[in-house]
């Protein structure tokens, strides 16, 4: 089923959302200062492109430098990739077969908003502290 919703979620939306996370990734490395958020964006795109049977976990080493980048992150991008997924969650919660898609999507809203010290992991992968 999970290959099911991942073809769906690709052809309906998808693709759309890991490029533009592709691109902002590029954008991102493209200085210096920001690869960090770069390859944090690049991580998520590989995340929308394919969402069903993964999830996401904290890092364990992640302290400070995760919290501050991540407050820096909100405020230039995460604010505006949280709207943008609630907006296509809205959308594709319309009908039947997209309420799956919405609820994915609606999944990577706390990513999209503080993605550094964060890991994406499969679902069977989760640590049993959790």
């Amino acid at each position: 089923m999970r290959v099911v919703l991942n073809i769906i979620w690709l052809v309906f939306g998808g693709l759309w959302l890991a490029l533009g996370y592709f691109l902002a990734g590029i954008i991102c490395c493209i200085l210096i200062i920001t690869i960090p958020f770069g390859i944090a964006s690049f991580r998520i795109g590989v995340y929308a492109l394919w969402p069903f049977g993964k999830t996401t976990v904290d890092k364990p080493t992640a302290g400070a430098g995760s919290m501050i980048g991540n407050v820096i992150w909100i405020v230039i991008a995460g604010i505006w990739l949280a709207l943008g997924h609630i907006a296509t969650a809205i959308a594709m919660a319309i009908t039947i077969i997209g309420i799956p898609l919405a609820i994915a999507n609606l999944k990577m809203i706390p990513i999209s908003l503080m993605p550094l010290g964060k890991d994406i992991v499969p679902v069977d992968a989760r640590p049993t502290y959790m």
